[in-house]
Order: structure tokens, then C-alpha cells, then sequence
């Protein structure tokens, strides 16, 4: 692939947003007619409801001044994504209120602590997260009316006749916290991440600058709107280009929604990519056309994408005829999905970033694109590899008015995070001489033999995952003191879980011996084939329960090493 250097991450003029109050004026000023949300209140209701700009920004507004009237300092939410939790985080962010996006998917107990944690004085939730947040003073509930809460609609009703004037005189601090977000946790407990609006809007003109996106397209929101991609790329980006949010009906409508809504693009993690791009290959196996796609594809793959969508009609015409642009993000996506989705026809960009740098700070674009890469850093962040290895590979760092404030109330978290200005992301990458950097793993997960030889887990997973009867997996170290491995070094282990389905689907009527056996098997030869014998995978372990996530799907690797534990017999 081609890259123009001079256009790789200024590329188009835009509003400059100081803070998110400028947002709002830019929806008044351009959008005010346009559509903003569609949605539906069930998947099974044949309607879309639709609200326009100017529907958001009298809700915003009128929520706002309720919002100020009723002394509030900080506002978690929790609910799935839904028109009222959009009009909620910027009726509190355009007031000087803080807003805490809470994770709708961990247990009531989980969310209770976070709660506690955020010190939030007010909570805006939907009905069924009711037992785990009786603890907050201010209790909104979106859809129903409780003993101890009031109901959203109606006190949005009342917010109608309350006077503007403090809501409007509003001054924004946009270097102080504006927004609260609770990492994953994946590998520890999670900490409070604390975002300026100074950070959010460095990240929305920055991306800006990044992507031409034409008013009245249409991005599907499927992301929960508690991550930050989700809510500063999905929305609040989105929007301020004036472009139509839709709200998907859930995952099992996820395809049916890009083609029914005329869906133009949208923001996902990897995973989901992979399925889209394993269903396309699945379908061009099954009608025997892959070998002639596969021809087509090598010879087209340097023509124009308008060519390469006429060639490949067909598969847009199954997947969404209207879909133009996928932005990955949350986790590297696979070389191969990136490359096969980009010869059918497809705008597919890799975005990096983290919940401490506001959301995306790199991604490709259509002037830089090159898979397995995340592109050039935005034009606001600097970004370099820390002490590098021989091979350039070391840790991600990055300056910039998109990193975080620190950790809310863990000063020794933050200290050890930000050092001299800098933010150690704790990724390792590496940075080519054009200036493309590419994501190499985490620095936590990396497998580092005595004789100082690394493994990638995420490397060896892709291999096992293409196996056709695997679902997911996890690859990591554990020292086993054995007659073969006197040294007690590190010897690889694979959690290859087949789940139900597949294990119905290609072992029927075998016995879990014989399902070992095949699967090991074929790790020697499918997997270990492949690579560099100190990467060979030693042990399997066969698992039909899937691997302990975050809600973006990240394996949490220490929580499912602890739950394997006894099978290791540690």
C-alpha cells in the first residue's frame, strides 16, 4: 500500500473544540434538523424512534439546568446504551458536573464498590441495576419510579420550566476532572481514571483532522457507551460531524442491524471484526467461490476502493450495502482480518489508545494504511518507544493534552504511571522510519525465557484460533519442575476451550480422551509447525467454558489462571 507523508495525520480542517459546551453550540449551529438518534425501545418494535439535533440539545440543555438547580457535583450512570444516558453525560459535562460512566456488565456487588469508590452524589440507572446502588443519596431511574428514586421522564418534564440563566453563564474549567472512567482490570484491581474535557476535545479534533465523515451517515453504536472509544469516538466525534447514532438491538441482531439501518460505519473491537470476516469466508467456502476470490483478490488489491466494491458486490450486499468504514479498536486486530476485509472492499483502520489517553491518539486513515499496524500518532500526541531492544520493540509512551490527569486518589498508581510527563502505557510496540507504529503485546503478558527469549501469548492464540473447532484460547508460562525440565524454566501451556456447540458440532459421540488427543495432535501440527521450536506449546488443557473477559472482551489472564490452578495441580 501506498502512503502520502504529507497528509498522514492533519488532513482535514475542522470546529476546534475547547470543551464540550462548544459541542452543543456546534449541533445548534449546524445540525439542529438533522437526525441524531434512531432507536428502538425493544428489538421486536417494527419502528425506529428518531430524535434530531435539536431534540438532544433542548433535553441537554433543560437536563442541565435541573441538574444545576438540584446541586448536583457528580453523576455516575449505568444502563445500556440509550438516547437518555447520551442526553445524561452531556447535560452533566456541559453543567461543570463530573460525570462517572459506570460498566453495565460487572456483578450488582462489583458495581456497588465502583459506586462507592466514584464518591458520585447522584446515580442515573436503568431499573434492573436498582439492588446495587441503593448506597448513592440521589437516586433517576430511567424507566421506572421507585420508593427511594425518581423517574427520568419526569423530572426531564419538570427541568422544562426551570430558568436557563445559570445553565447558560456556565463557565468551563476544561483542565480540571471532568470525567471519571474505572479501567478493566485486567490484570489488577481497577483504578479511576480522571479525564479533562481539555483531553476528551483534543481527542475529538484530533481524530477530526484524521477522517473526512460526511453529515447524515449513520454509525452504529454497539460498544458499551461506559468505554471511552465508545463515547468519544462512536458519539461524541460522531455527532459533532452530524452524524446519525443508532443503538444496536444487541449482539445477536449485530448483522441484521448494519444491513436493516443502512448502517454506514461503525466502532468495534476485534472480535467482532473476525466474526464478520470468518462468516464471509465461511459463506465463500460453502458456495465454493473462495479459490476465485482469493484470485480476484491479489489481482484488484491495488485498484481503487470503488473498483474493489463493484468486484466484490456480492459480499457487501450480504453484510450491508450502504457499510463503508470500520474502526477497530480495544485490541489489535488480526494482519489477515485487516488485509481480507481491505481487498473486498472495505475502509477498515486500526485505532490505539487507551482509557488514560481520552481514547484513540493513533490510527491508520486513508492515506496511511499498512495491517498490522495502528498507523501515525494523532497530531497532538507524541509518542515514543522507551528503551528499545535490538529489534526497536520496547514500551509505548506518549505526551500529550490527551493523556489523563492521574488516578483518582492513588497518587502512587499515577507516579509510577507518568513519569517526567510521559505516560508508560505498559504496551510494547515498536515505530518504523516513516512513523507508523505497531503494537506488539503487553509488557505483562510477555513470556521472557531464561536465555531471555520472549513469547507473545497473543501470537500463539491467533495460530490456535484458526483451528476450525476452536472458539478461543489463552497461551501462557508456567515452570513445571519435571525430569525433562530440570532447569525449571518456563514451559508453555495452552487453555484450548471448544465450547458446546463446536464440541456437539465436530465430536459427537467422542470421549474428553479422545478430544485431547485430536486437539494435541493437531497444536503439533497446525500450531507448532509454524514457529521457532522455544515457542512450541508443551501442555494443553481442554476447557468447554469460555475464558473470564472484561466487557470488550480482553481475557482477564490472572482471574482464569486462577481458575485453572487446580488443573495444574499448583
Amino acid at each position: 500500500m501506498k502512503y502520502n507523508l504529507k497528509m498522514k495525520n492533519n488532513v482535514y480542517e475542522n470546529d476546534n473544540l475547547k470543551d464540550l459546551r462548544d459541542l452543543v453550540q456546534l449541533y445548534k449551529k449546524k445540525y439542529l434538523k438533522l437526525s441524531a438518534f434512531e432507536y428502538k425501545l425493544k428489538p421486536t418494535d417494527k419502528e425506529l424512534i428518531v430524535k434530531t439535533f435539536e431534540d438532544f440539545v433542548k433535553d441537554i440543555e433543560d437536563f442541565g439546568a435541573y441538574m444545576l438547580k438540584n446541586n448536583f457535583k457528580r453523576v455516575a450512570i449505568i444502563s445500556p446504551n440509550r438516547y437518555e444516558w447520551c442526553v445524561s453525560y452531556l447535560a452533566a459535562t456541559t453543567s461543570n458536573i463530573e460525570v462517572v460512566p459506570l460498566d453495565k456488565s460487572l456483578p450488582l456487588n462489583e458495581i456497588t464498590d465502583l459506586l462507592k469508590r466514584s464518591e458520585a452524589d447522584t446515580i442515573i440507572y436503568a431499573k434492573q441495576y436498582h439492588e446495587a446502588i441503593k448506597s448513592c443519596p440521589n437516586k433517576i431511574c430511567f424507566d421506572e419510579k421507585f420508593e427511594d428514586s425518581l423517574l427520568y421522564s419526569e423530572e426531564l418534564e419538570k427541568s422544562r420550566k426551570l430558568d436557563h440563566t445559570e445553565y447558560d453563564n456556565i463557565k468551563i474549567d476544561n483542565e480540571k476532572m471532568s470525567v471519571m472512567i474505572f479501567t478493566s482490570g485486567t490484570t489488577s484491581i481497577s483504578k479511576a481514571v480522571m479525564l479533562s474535557q481539555k483531553s476528551i476535545c483534543t481527542v475529538i479534533n484530533d481524530t477530526k483532522k484524521m477522517f473526512y465523515v460526511e453529515e447524515g451517515n449513520r454509525f452504529l453504536s454497539f460498544l458499551p457507551l461506559h468505554h471511552v472509544f465508545e463515547s468519544v469516538i462512536t458519539f461524541l466525534f460522531g455527532s459533532s460531524l452530524g452524524v446519525t447514532l443508532i443503538f444496536c438491538d444487541g449482539l445477536k441482531y449485530f448483522a441484521n442491524n448494519i444491513k436493516d439501518y443502512n448502517i454506514t460505519g461503525f466502532v468495534c473491537v476485534p472480535l467482532v471484526i473476525e466474526m464478520i470476516y470468518k462468516r464471509i469466508i465461511k459463506e465463500l467456502e460453502k458456495k465454493k467461490k473462495l479459490k476465485l476470490v482469493n484470485f480476484l483478490r491479489k489481482i484488484f488489491r491495488h485498484t481503487s476502493i470503488k473498483t474493489r466494491r463493484k468486484i466484490f458486490k456480492q459480499i457487501f450486499d450480504n453484510i450491508g450495502p450502504n457499510l463503508q468504514s470500520i474502526i477497530a479498536g480495544g485490541a489489535a486486530l488480526d494482519k489477515e482480518t485487516a488485509q481480507g476485509l481491505y481487498d473486498f472492499g472495505f475502509d477498515i483502520y486500526q485505532g490505539y489508545g487507551l482509557t488514560e489517553t481520552s481514547g484513540a491518539i493513533a490510527a491508520e486513515n486513508k492515506y496511511v494504511k499498512k495491517p498490522g499496524s495502528v498507523g501515525f500518532p494523532f497530531s497532538s500526541s507524541e509518542i515514543k518507544i522507551y528503551e528499545p531492544d535490538k529489534t526497536g520493540e520496547g514500551e509505548i509512551i506518549i505526551r500529550g493534552d490527551a493523556v489523563m490527569l492521574g488516578y483518582y486518589k492513588n497518587e502512587e498508581a499515577t507516579n509510577s504511571a507518568i513519569i517526567d510527563g510521559w505516560f508508560h502505557t505498559g504496551d510494547l510496540g515498536r515505530m518504523n522510519k516513516k512513523g507508523i507504529l505497531s503494537v506488539t503485546g503487553r509488557k505483562k503478558d510477555v513470556i521472557v525465557f531464561k536465555n531471555g527469549k520472549k513469547v507473545f501469548p497473543e501470537e500463539l492464540e491467533k495460530l490456535i484460533n484458526d483451528i476450525s473447532y476452536v472458539n478461543e484460547s489463552m497461551v501462557f508460562g508456567h515452570i513445571e519442575n519435571t525430569k525433562l525440565n530440570r532447569n525449571s524454566d518456563i514451559v508453555l501451556f495452552a487453555e484450548i476451550v471448544i465450547l458446546p456447540e463446536n464440541k456437539e458440532k465436530y465430536f459427537a459421540n467422542q470421549t474428553d480422551e479422545e478430544i485431547f488427543e485430536k486437539v494435541n495432535e493437531d497444536i503439533k501440527n497446525l500450531v507448532n509447525k509454524k514457529i521457532p521450536a522455544y515457542k512450541y506449546i508443551r501442555k494443553i488443557i481442554v476447557s468447554h467454558e469460555e475464558l473470564i473477559k472484561t466487557t470488550t472482551r480482553k481475557i482477564k489472564r490472572n482471574k482464569e489462571l486462577e481458575k485453572i490452578k487446580e488443573k495444574l495441580e499448583v
